[in-house]
């Protein structure tokens, strides 16, 4: 037996190959051809990446915004997604230029104990987003197939073997899947939106954002404009988007010897991940304007998926006569409950990819698909599991609220990682080592750049003490409120101080690349 051999049968690999190494490169994409044959070429990834700005996590916080603020939070949505288009512009940049991946990036400039610790993180990112997509999946084959949550958890651990299936069709087939799964969902909210018919002016004076859409008061339903908006802005803002653009941007066979060649291939991923982003925008503003138009106002008392898809069936919380008829029919929910079956599916299909690039890249080891979705799909079942089981004799609302809560709650994660992607990507494009003079960040993009990272870094800061109250429900006494705002300063400034340590190794990392270059430039 060859070593080579001998390597592919152990189970676990150390990867310090190409990113994501079985797709790398596959995807030829044709030269001299027009602009639109081209742009059908690099097509794919960005529908990748969209995914996880239109995720189960993503739905309560947009139409709960609507129910309670009307279009104040329209400004809101339209800025996180432009602030997506630059942080995915910069990944599939990094991605192409270096033929790095953001993970292995970080890792070939920082320590290897750094290196572990933001493995760690990263992973509760991405379990946080996975435990999200079980509680969809479950919730909709309950909702569509009135399957007991119990086993309907279950199920959706064997969308491993849905994803074995896909990884031997190619990677050009995936990407189809998933453009046709994000329009089921985009259809399915343009139809109801239709047919609430709201009023369109002041959908888009909702666009322009004022001095209440991030005030702390008035408090409704427990929610004011500013915790909506970092409710948003934290589902919409994806850490392992980052690491996931910077790997499947690579999935294109282009001549890297070749410097316009390069610039071509940055062109058409940003515009295929430019236009893939609206679709996600399309999506969460349609969310939206369903929490107010749908709707009568106030009406949704639960807004979680149970709730929604309760009220999309009640004739007495729906806004005009139309939607009453259709909702009659059964039509509204289980469009609803389609539309989430879809969009677990999808967040699946991603959150598997960015599983393999996180482990390949910041600890350079290798696990088989299956094996790796098995694991965190495993990880993940497990608290929600706990969370039906402990509920199962409580009654109906209480499992719902309680798998709610968790999905809520699970976000949290979210919020740690978020500067840990940004930040270096950030250091890492900007810097003429890694990128060159030509591909390094103009000024404009980085003062956005530092501008939105600086920003996003403090909103999803202050609003860590709230989150953390989260945990301890609704009715929480003086002292576990203490108690909650208590851990969230000492979690921030544990975040602060990770924050230094990382910015210090990257900075000592690009040094030593610049030295490198001078000597080999000698």
């Amino acid at each position: 037996m060859s070593n080579h051999q001998a390597h592919k049968n152990k189970v676990l690999n150390h990867a310090n190959g190409p990113s994501l190494e079985e797709i790398n490169g596959t995807v030829t994409v044709p030269q001299g051809k027009g602009f639109w044959k081209t742009l059908l070429a690099y097509s794919g990834p960005g529908a990748l990446v969209a995914v996880g700005y239109m995720d189960p996590g993503n739905w309560s916080t947009s139409i709960t915004g609507g129910q309670n603020f009307q279009y104040l939070l329209m400004s809101v949505i339209l800025m996180s997604s432009l602030i997506a288009m630059l942080l995915q512009y910069m990944a599939a940049k990094l991605g192409i230029v270096t033929q790095m991946d953001l993970a292995q990036a970080i890792r070939a400039r920082t320590s290897k104990k750094l290196g572990i610790v933001l493995w760690i993180l990263t992973e509760l990112a991405i379990m946080a987003t996975d435990i999200a997509e079980v509680i969809g999946a479950a919730i909709a084959l309950y909702l569509l197939f009135n399957i007991p949550l119990a086993i309907a958890v279950f199920i959706t651990v064997f969308d491993v073997l849905l994803l074995l299936l896909l990884t031997k069709i190619g990677f050009r087939k995936i990407e189809a899947i998933v453009v046709c799964l994000i329009f089921v969902i985009l259809f399915v909210f343009i139809y109801q939106v239709t047919l609430s018919n709201p009023v369109w002016g002041d959908v888009f004076k909702g666009f322009i954002p004022n001095s209440e859409t991030f005030a702390d008061k008035p408090a409704i339903g427990g929610q004011t404009p500013l915790t909506g908006a970092l409710g948003i802005i934290g589902a919409t803002v994806m850490p392992h988007n980052l690491y996931l653009h910077s790997a499947v941007s690579q999935t294109r066979k282009i001549d890297h010897d070749n410097e316009d060649r390069v610039a071509e291939a940055v062109r058409f991923t940003t515009w295929d991940s430019n236009i893939q982003l609206t679709l996600a925008f399309l999506v969460n503003a349609l969310l939206l304007i369903m929490g107010v138009a749908v709707f009568k106002a106030g009406a949704v008392k639960d807004p979680s998926f149970f709730g929604l898809y309760e009220a999309l069936s009640d004739p007495t919380t729906l806004s005009n006569g139309i939607l009453v008829t259709v909702a009659k029919s059964g039509l509204l929910s289980t469009l609803f409950a389609v539309a989430l079956l879809a969009s677990g599916q999808n967040s699946t299909i991603t959150g598997t990819l960015t599983g393999q690039v996180i482990m390949e890249g910041f600890i350079q080891m290798r696990m088989p698909i299956w094996l790796r979705r098995l694991v965190t799909r495993l990880i993940s079942v497990v608290p929600v599991l706990i969370c039906v089981l402990i509920t199962r004799g409580k009654g109906t609302i209480e499992e719902h609220e309680a798998l709610n809560d968790l999905m809520n709650n699970s976000q949290v994660f979210l919020a740690f990682a978020l500067p840990f992607s940004m930040i270096p990507l950030l250091m890492m494009t900007d810097s003429r080592a890694e990128m060159g003079d030509r591909f390094k960040n103009n000024l404009v993009v980085k003062i956005l750049g530092w501008i939105s990272v600086v920003g996003l870094t403090y909103l999803n800061m202050i609003g860590l003490p709230g989150q953390i109250e989260g945990f301890f429900g609704d009715h929480a006494s003086a002292s576990q409120l203490m108690l909650a705002d208590s851990i969230a300063y000492v979690v921030i400034v544990l975040v602060l101080l990770l924050l230094a340590w990382t910015i210090w190794d990257l900075y000592k990392g690009n040094k030593r690349v610049e030295a490198l270059l001078k000597e080999g430039n000698r």
